[in-house]
């Protein structure tokens, strides 16, 4: 079953702000990026990227703006994984 969720305008303006944030950290960077991809389309995320938002809302060590997109990412996953 394909997924057909979208990236909000929010999670998107948030996504775009953080990859220009040169104090971003790289893991932020690539769930914004993969958030953003996935705005306007129905493109779905990659097992890779799944594993980076899961590992990023299961541990204390990242905060809560890069939890938001890590909970986007995953909720754009493909449903059969």
């Amino acid at each position: 079953m394909a997924n057909k969720k979208q990236t909000s305008k929010q999670v998107a303006s948030h996504a775009a702000k953080i990859l220009t944030d040169k104090n971003s950290s790289k893991t932020a960077k690539k769930l914004a990026a993969s958030a953003l991809s996935q705005s306007g389309n129905k493109k779905q995320t990659g097992a890779e990227l799944e594993d980076l938002a899961s590992t990023v809302l299961s541990s204390p060590k990242y905060n809560d703006e890069t939890k938001e997109l890590a909970g986007s990412v995953l909720s754009q996953s493909n449903k059969k994984r």
